[in-house]
């Protein structure tokens, strides 16, 4: 009977595909037995605007993150790891549909993606998981994104300071009778303010600064901050991992760490640089993982298509794909290969937070295309850049890079690089990880450069990509009332 109700579950979250049916008659009567306590539970830990360079695991040399390498040694840490647009908004809702920005309708952020967008509650609630979310949700409509409510953790991650946490709602929702569950846990550190944690930990003069930033005392000072939190969020990171192995589920539960993306320092968030969209993501699936790194390319629209197959059965799932753009890797997580993409794309929609700056981006793990779409205009970020004129400003620390660029040459080009782009840019991240040096005019490069350029012309059409239509205050007004103009026809 238990069975029963799981297929008919599986039949429900399919619509009632003949392919499907079929599918599903065939697994039954062949002796197939799944049942609800087989299958894992799902367990995602999000930081939010944190660099994933800035951590220890991926070479970090300032903040103190002992949980989440802790975590890490029995993990599965993914090397090459990205989303696909470096804001908060956009990056949730590809994670949680698995879908790319244009395909599900969220390419800027504070926007909106479309109504008839399925996520995770729509898809692992249709084979029985409920499916929760707790701290920060940034996705709308709700329609779309219809996560049970979890309580603890604060939604605000402008409020300063942030709310204090309690573990009890997450405790309860991973308790709770019967599994299989799926629980987000979205953390608000370390986005700014950066008020949490202990900031007289980083003495700034001992501080390595990352190669992209200009070495001033106030952004030492600021950066400083930024680490306490990271420090603040691992110690979160820590108190839930436990609250979870408190539960008894460990052992059953497939646990994923990730950063989100860059930090609010220049040349991270809202960029389409390696440090913007390139991303954290630390697996663990006791006795199912192998602990280790892999170089295996993966995007956030990659993991819920891996949830579902490790909901299982993955060969009725072959019968009945659903329509992501994103392809599970979990032959990756269980040791069974070390590939999984050719390429990982990006882009960014400047509107809302400046003036229309519309960027696209390829890797292939090694080297990164970019291409700026508006080369000739002047980038801006309001949040980094700008004041109200009443003497606030979200990141003070940009005015001394303007202050000191007049004496201080590696300033000066940091600045430049920053708001004066070409309109082609070509890194070798692997050896150049902060993408200093741009090889789009050398020669050595053009065919790399090349192949680079028509797959990203191949993906942009693919996804109904206009480019610099894209960035108009038109687009994302008819995307907040549910009327795309653009977008991958389906």
């Amino acid at each position: 009977m238990a069975n029963t109700r799981i297929w008919l579950a599986i039949l429900k979250a399919w619509g009632g595909n003949s392919v499907a049916i079929a599918a599903c008659i065939a697994f039954f009567f062949s002796g197939v037995n799944l049942t609800a306590d087989e299958r894992p539970n799902f367990l995602i830990i999000m930081a939010d605007d944190c660099t994933f360079s800035d951590l220890s695991i991926y070479g970090g040399q300032n903040a103190a993150t002992p949980n989440i390498e802790n975590l890490a040694k029995e993990s599965l840490i993914f090397n090459r790891s990205y989303l696909s647009e470096a804001m908060c908004q956009p990056c949730r809702a590809e994670l949680y549909s698995g879908l790319y920005p244009m395909s599900n309708g969220c390419a800027w952020n504070h926007s909106a993606s479309r109504p008839t967008v399925k996520s995770m509650p729509q898809h692992l609630g249709g084979l029985g998981y409920r499916v929760g979310l707790a701290g920060k949700v940034h996705v709308k409509p709700q329609v779309a994104f219809p996560f049970e409510k979890v309580t603890g953790f604060d939604q605000n991650c402008v409020r300063n300071p942030t709310q204090d946490h309690s573990l009890d709602a997450v405790e309860e929702f991973i308790s709770r009778a019967p599994d299989p569950f799926c629980l987000v846990v979205a953390l608000v550190e370390p986005h700014v303010p950066w008020v949490m944690g202990d900031a007289s930990k980083y003495p700034p003069q001992d501080i390595v600064l990352p190669r992209n930033l200009a070495d001033t005392p106030r952004t030492r000072e600021d950066f400083a901050k930024y680490l306490a939190e990271i420090t603040f969020m691992d110690g979160q990171v820590g108190e839930i991992l436990k609250t979870l192995e408190d539960s008894g589920k460990a052992k059953n539960t497939l646990v994923i760490f990730t950063s989100e993306q860059g930090a609010q320092f220049p040349g991270c968030k809202w960029t389409n640089w390696d440090t913007g969209i390139h991303t954290a993501l630390i697996t663990r699936w006791p006795e199912k993982i192998k602990t280790g790194r892999t170089d295996a390319i993966v995007q956030y629209a990659d993991i819920l298509p891996t949830l579902l197959e490790a909901a299982g059965p993955p060969k009725l799932k072959q019968q009945a794909p659903r329509n992501f753009d994103g392809s599970s890797f979990l032959p990756v997580l269980l040791g069974q290969t070390n590939a999984h993409r050719k390429f990982a794309f990006g882009c960014h929609n400047n509107i809302p937070e400046g003036p229309s700056y519309p960027i696209r981006t390829v890797t292939n793990g090694e080297f990164r295309y970019i291409r700026n779409l508006k080369s000739e205009e002047i980038y801006i970020e309001k949040h980094l850049m700008g004041s109200k004129g009443d003497g606030s400003l979200n990141n003070p620390y940009w005015s001394t890079w303007i202050f000191e660029a007049w004496n201080d040459p590696r300033a000066y080009e940091l600045v430049k690089r920053y708001t004066r782009r070409p309109p082609e840019e070509l890194y070798h991240t692997a050896i150049d990880p902060f993408e200093i040096n741009n090889l789009a005019s050398d020669p050595n490069f053009a065919e790399i450069k090349k192949r680079l350029s028509h797959e990203l012309d191949a993906w942009m059409k693919a996804q109904g990509d206009p480019g610099i239509e894209q960035d108009t205050r038109a687009a994302i007004q008819a995307a907040k009332k549910g009327k795309h103009l653009y977008g991958p026809k389906r």
